[in-house]
């Protein structure tokens, strides 16, 4: 796969072969207290019990292994906030080459601290006024490096739409597929598994209320670049979403609709004290889109992607504390 190619269900295949016993098969957990809550049958997918804590691992693995050998030996560069960040490096790790990773110096400290735990070298840039893929750039033309984009990247999108290809091949068909979206890889990637293996399933993306960018782009049909905005979803926190990704946002997502940071806290404490899961405030974005009566789902089965669970314990304990 070139990396200006728009990806296809094939390349989601591929890319499960890839990662096939590397990748955890997450489990799809069920709550009753939930299905009662809506009326519906949820299913709810566990990427924060993913290698790495979150389903960025799928993505970054598969782009480091479709790398050949000679490529693979200079290195990777990415830019992230802390999933992308850890599942890079960790993959890198595993696959035996150097890594090099553009972090905001806001990003938590638990995501910093997994990421150089992982070997990789961390370059911090100014998120509100520094541009971190121009840096990235940089950094792996210096270094003769294969830059790795979070979202806006093939092999990412590949890999991503994986975790929705086994939440169908372990429930079967669904009515609705809620993913939370930031630049796009997971939607899009799950879009693609989902229009396959579920023709009649609606898919929608759930966005912080601050970072609609994904929701105006698709209301205009073209990509809407907006300020860097200001969440507790730090993973959701881009300008844009990828080239990549709109057009498949675009033939294969019914919809984009947004939560508020209360409503993300919510939905924390809940998988905390009835599901007895932790749950980073990015990776709720689809739930509680579903448990707070954003999305009607009565009657209908409906796949939720939770995208991560890397949230320092300090924070989950404050923000889950308040009330």
């Amino acid at each position: 796969m070139t990396a200006w190619r728009i990806p296809t269900f094939d390349d989601v295949k591929a890319a499960r072969k890839r990662i096939e016993g590397i990748a955890h098969v997450t489990p799809v957990l069920t709550s009753r207290t939930a299905d009662a809550q809506v009326g519906a049958q949820l299913f709810f997918k566990a990427e924060n019990l993913q290698r790495g804590g979150a389903f960025k691992f799928r993505g970054a693995y598969n782009s480091i292994a479709a790398l050949d050998a000679s490529t693979r030996a200079g290195g990777v560069v990415a830019f992230s906030s802390g999933n992308h960040a850890q599942a890079l490096a960790y993959a890198a790790k595993l696959l035996n080459i150097h890594s090099t990773i553009v972090m905001p110096n806001d990003a938590p400290d638990m995501k910093v601290a997994a990421t150089k735990g992982y070997g990789a070298d961390v370059v911090f840039y100014d998120r509100y006024t520094e541009d971190r893929e121009a840096i990235s750039r940089r950094v792996a033309v210096a270094r003769g490096a294969t830059l790795i984009p979070p979202y806006d990247y093939p092999d990412v999108i590949a890999g991503q739409g994986t975790a929705v290809l086994e939440l169908f091949e372990s429930v079967g068909e669904l009515d609705l597929l809620v993913t939370p979206l930031g630049g796009g890889g997971l939607l899009s990637g799950s879009a693609l598994a989902a229009r396959a293996l579920s023709p009649g399933c609606k898919v929608i993306g759930v966005e912080p209320e601050a970072g609609n960018d994904g929701q105006q782009s698709l209301d205009k049909g073209e990509i809407v670049r907006i300020p860097v905005p200001k969440s507790i979803a730090d993973g959701a926190l881009v300008t844009h979403v990828g080239e990549h990704n709109f057009p498949i946002m675009q033939a294969n997502v019914d919809d984009i609709v947004t939560v508020s940071d209360a409503q993300l806290v919510a939905t924390m404490r809940f998988f905390a004290e009835r599901m007895k899961i932790i749950v980073e405030p990015t990776g709720c974005l689809a739930a509680a889109a579903i448990l707070h009566g954003v999305i009607a789902c009565s009657g209908r089965r409906v796949g939720i992607v939770l995208s991560g669970g890397n949230v320092d314990l300090a924070t989950f304990a404050a923000l889950i504390g308040e009330r």
